[in-house]
């Protein structure tokens, strides 16, 4: 039973609770309640009776945090589970604006955008599947579109937000009389103040985000490079440019690990989606299928650095310029180009099953990540592997694999995300985010505290050297460096505006080091 009116602090079964109170990475403290609401003011009376009942309250959109986001720190915690405020409000199509509940998942919005040829600016992560518009902009995300719009948050335009005592306030636009949510800024910018505060500062219900048409064309290229230098070099130099919307890549290890996850059924699957999601007909769908099926897995080095592109734009031409440019670069930096599946594959399968939370063979699996500036990118990246060198030997000992994603932000963030991949039991939060297939074929592995130990001091050494560059981070929550970073005065400003939103610490106590 999912608590909704609070008569009862232990509501909702030891399973769920447990299940609630861990995320990818960490368990907390078993949550005291769930609680489950379906609409902004529902939510605005289960937040005054929880202060009544002296009840902390953490939301929890997806629950795909790494960072102990959104687990309990005691007894007294209860999580607020968003998936039943899942609703699409509203789809301006004159005002290019959409209106959605705070629990309606990336691909959701995607999807019914999609029938309207329309779409956000920033479309989502890679997790979009579960992952939920409220917990973006609270935590910030990457990925789809970011490299030209940058992040979730700054597609964002107005906010609605239940604060700690239960009141209900508007941000932008939409906190104007007789006025609707179109515009963020009229005055302080009062949704930024909400945007990637770690769910500490309220309790985001609803959210309005600007809209776009939806290019009619697009491309995708990949390239190899033989070396760390050239491949982080070659993206930097390419995200200046502000031409492609999506710019990644990966270490030879990611790359590995990714062309082992999926089976035959799933490139068959993926066929299906590259040629009937192509945008100018069947006649090019049918020939980027065969192109997919003819390269296979066997087109990229297993020691290489590969680096991936998409373009989008109104015209062929359009892209066809972007694309050139971009290449111009890319050779420069003696990138060699190779099939295009990865991308091609990555926009025709956008949103699929989460296995990859998981190892090939059912490995625990964890990430962690910084955004530092275009310059530090390259000496950042060398730092940390040269870490991972050191460390070589005890990674070998206790089967831990590590990797790199890279990704591009705007014109000024450089993303680098290691990864870990490593034998270890897996918790019911993964047993209910993979597919049951995917579990089928996974080996099981028992508790395996050394090699989680590894894990733990490879992240911490990371930690260190990301603080070293002046990095920023995404779902701060417990885990990233945000009060020890922040210089004195600037602390004293965000500590005042908890004391002024929350001065009880009820709204997730701990994150963002509040």
């Amino acid at each position: 039973m999912i608590m909704t009116d609070m008569r009862d602090t232990e509501t909702g079964t030891l399973e769920q609770r447990e299940l609630y109170s861990q995320d990818i990475w960490a368990k907390g403290e078993t949550a005291a309640a769930i609680l489950s609401p379906q609409s902004t003011e529902e939510l605005s009376d289960i937040v005054k009776t929880a202060n009544a009942r002296g009840l902390s309250i953490n939301p929890r959109g997806g629950g795909m945090s790494y960072t102990k986001g959104y687990i309990p720190e005691n007894g007294t915690t209860a999580i607020l589970d968003f998936s039943g405020m899942n609703r699409i409000i509203e789809i301006n199509e004159e005002d290019m604006y959409v209106t959605v509940q705070a629990g309606c998942t990336w691909k959701t919005l995607y999807e019914a955008l999609g029938e309207k040829g329309l779409r956000t600016p920033f479309w989502g992560p890679l997790s979009g599947i579960s992952s939920t518009i409220g917990g973006g902009l609270s935590q910030n995300n990457a990925f789809f579109g970011g490299s030209l719009y940058d992040t979730s948050t700054a597609s964002a335009l107005s906010v609605t937000v239940v604060l700690a005592d239960g009141t209900i306030v508007k941000t932008g636009t939409g906190g104007t009389k007789n006025a609707k949510p179109f515009y963020r800024h009229f005055g302080p910018d009062l949704t930024g103040l909400f945007m990637g505060d770690t769910g500490a500062l309220g309790y985001k219900t609803e959210a309005t985000l600007r809209l776009i048409p939806v290019p009619e064309h697009e491309d995708w290229a990949s390239f190899e490079c033989d070396s760390h230098a050239g491949w982080i070099t070659a993206l930097k130099e390419m995200g200046r440019l502000g031409l492609a919307c999506e710019l990644f890549g990966f270490d030879p290890n990611l790359q590995r690990v990714r062309m082992e996850r999926a089976g035959l059924a799933a490139d068959i699957r993926t066929l299906g989606n590259v040629i009937t999601k192509q945008k100018s007909g069947l006649v090019r769908g049918l020939k980027e299928g065969a192109r997919v099926a003819m390269a296979g897995r066997g087109f990229m080095d297993a020691t290489a650095y590969s680096l991936h592109i998409v373009v989008e734009g109104h015209s062929s031409a359009e892209v066809g310029a972007k694309m050139t440019t971009l290449k111009t670069v890319a050779h420069r930096f003696e990138a060699r180009e190779i099939e295009n599946s990865i991308p091609k594959i990555i926009r025709a399968n956008p949103f699929t099953p989460l296995n990859n939370i998981l190892g090939p063979r059912g490995e625990r699996w964890v990430p962690i990540h910084g955004i530092v500036a275009m310059s530090d990118a390259l000496t950042c990246f060398e730092g940390i592997h040269e870490l991972f060198n050191t460390m070589q030997g005890e990674f070998d000992s206790h089967g831990v694999t590590p990797g790199f994603l890279t990704t591009i932000l705007g014109t000024t963030g450089y993303l680098i995300e290691p990864v870990f991949i490593w034998p270890e039991e897996i918790w019911p939060i993964h047993k209910v985010t993979v597919d049951p297939g995917t579990l089928r074929r996974a080996t099981t592995f028992d508790k395996n505290p050394d090699a989680t130990a590894v894990v733990l001091k490879a992240r911490r050494g990371i930690l260190d050297i990301f603080t070293a560059h002046g990095a920023a981070h995404f779902q701060i929550g417990r885990t990233y460096p945000y009060r020890e970073t922040r210089d004195d005065n600037t602390w004293k400003l965000i500590r005042g505006i908890k004391s002024l939103l929350d001065p009880e610490r009820r709204v997730n106590p701990g994150s963002l080091g509040l």
